[in-house]
């Protein structure tokens, strides 16, 4: 995988992990009208990062490389 590429997947997952770890704090804060709308924001997430280390593995390409190998969505968020 060239450098670029690389330095792009592993970006982008660290982003995804930081929103969706800020979404399951704010699910924890959510008012009752608001629960709703972000149990859902949050299942994005958790089906985003599914898919992310599922592709990966389809491809052969070490979770680790792209910074998916220490999240697991089912632990680390309340989905």
């Amino acid at each position: 995988m060239s450098d670029t590429y690389k330095n792009y997947l592993q970006d982008l997952s660290f982003l995804i992990k930081e929103r969706a770890l800020k979404a399951n704090e704010d699910l924890k804060k959510a008012s009752d009208e608001e629960e709703a709308f972000t149990a859902g924001y949050l299942a994005a997430f958790h089906h985003v990062i599914e898919i992310m280390k599922n592709q990966a593995v389809s491809f052969n390409i070490d979770e680790n490389e792209i910074m998916l190998d220490d999240f697991d969505p089912d632990k680390d968020l309340m989905c």
